[in-house]
């Protein structure tokens, strides 16, 4: 699925939710059928700061993509964290770089989240945009 089809149906889906309860309630389901990262994963290392809860963040490089893994232990925080892993997971790092999520603001879904949680999602995106640089810097 293209990260343009992945826009399209995050952006859909949470368009058709009527109320913030229906969309915190989507972000807790999306988090719940996230992959569950091996407790082995689950240290301070992998820690991500400036996140109101705890946030493992766990970036790779597979065949050129990027892959973002993760585990939080707050239901929202973790389907927050699930949207942009899902987003730019599989994606080039180039693509990582210049492409922001600006869907999340744009259905209005930031607008719900406390400035707390908002916080942690810039530290997240800006914890995925870091390694795809990285990569990019170190590449030949």
């Amino acid at each position: 699925m293209s990260i343009e089809d992945k826009e399209r149906t995050f952006t859909e889906n949470l368009l058709l939710l009527p109320g913030v309860e229906e969309r915190f309630t989507y972000l807790i389901q999306l988090g719940r059928r996230f992959s569950v990262l091996a407790d082995s994963l689950h240290t301070k290392e992998n820690l991500l700061p400036g996140c109101i809860s705890q946030l493992w963040f766990c970036p790779e490089f597979r065949n050129g993509l990027c892959i973002y893994r993760m585990d939080a232990d707050a239901a929202i925080v973790k389907g927050v964290a699930a949207i942009l892993c899902t987003f730019y997971s599989g994606e080039t790092p180039e693509t990582v770089v210049a492409r922001e999520p600006t869907f999340l603001e744009n259905c209005g879904l930031t607008l719900h989240l406390s400035s707390r949680r908002l916080s942690g999602l810039g530290s997240l995106r800006a914890a995925i945009k870091a390694f795809g640089l990285a990569y990019l810097e170190t590449s030949p």
